[in-house]
């Protein structure tokens, strides 16, 4: 799957760069700043409604199971305008990318391993991956058991929480600059690859939330991919919300 990697504005210094490789090790429950592991066991039955800030319409669904059971090129736009939602975290998904069980790209290609076996589970779970040691990756595994199909969820906007994140994120800015990219989303969850095949259609820990349709998509092909066979490179299977919250290149974008 793609990199994630997000082209810096400036240089770290080295110093920088090994205190949050430090900061963010997998599946340990105190790694940075309000990172944890999932929950040991699966919360009590609870009502499928849940009450969020007032800044969101509520009482807002926790989205089914079966609308995750499709194709990951169907799962993709369908998850613009999604909220994503961790305690009193809330984001609201405005870029994805699809990776499909035939693509050179998809962490599938290599089987099932312990890495990737979320990736073969069924639709609704989590895919959480490491990438370059300090990025968490958040994918939503997409179509039926033993597919090997995903969604990564690449950029957010912030809907409440805000401090929260700001906070796992060491920036104190309400800008696009604060999720648009892959690792700052699964950094602004404070989630570790712990979180891997959690059910996000169950009550408790990370949940997929319904949203409203989105006026206006763009697509295009993802981003970090230049391994992949070249027919899946130049794929459009980027999408996202137009507007601001979405990470570079943004050039390659186009209303479908």
């Amino acid at each position: 799957m793609t990199t994630g990697r997000n082209p810096p504005r400036f240089k770290r210094s080295a110093r920088k760069f090994r205190r949050k490789a430090t900061a963010i090790k997998t599946g340990a429950a105190s790694v940075g700043v309000g990172i944890t592991a999932p929950p040991a066991t699966p919360p009590p039955p609870v009502a499928r409604l849940v009450t969020l800030p007032r800044s969101l319409p509520a009482p807002v669904a926790i989205l089914s199971q079966d609308f995750f059971l499709v194709d990951s090129l169907d799962l993709a736009p369908r998850l613009l305008g999604k909220f994503l939602r961790r305690d009193e975290v809330v984001l609201q998904i405005t870029e994805v990318e699809a990776y499909r069980p035939d693509d050179s790209a998809c962490h599938g290609r290599f089987g099932i391993t312990t890495r990737t076996a979320p990736v073969f589970g069924p639709g609704g779970h989590a895919y959480v991956y490491l990438c370059y040691g300090l990025h968490m990756m958040l994918n939503i595994v997409a179509d039926k058991q033993g597919v090997g199909a995903a969604v990564l969820i690449r950029s957010c906007s912030p809907v409440s929480g805000l401090e929260i994140i700001q906070e796992r994120r060491g920036q104190k800015t309400d800008k696009p600059v604060l999720l648009t990219g892959p690792g700052k989303v699964g950094q602004a969850l404070g989630i570790t690859t712990a979180w891997s095949n959690h059910p996000l259609y169950t009550p408790g820990g990370l949940e997929v939330l319904d949203g409203p349709e989105p006026e206006k998509i763009l697509i295009g092909p993802r981003v970090g991919i230049e391994y992949a066979l070249p027919e899946h490179v130049s794929a459009p299977w980027r999408f996202a919300i137009a507007g601001p919250w979405i990470s570079a290149p943004k050039n390659t974008l186009r209303p479908p």
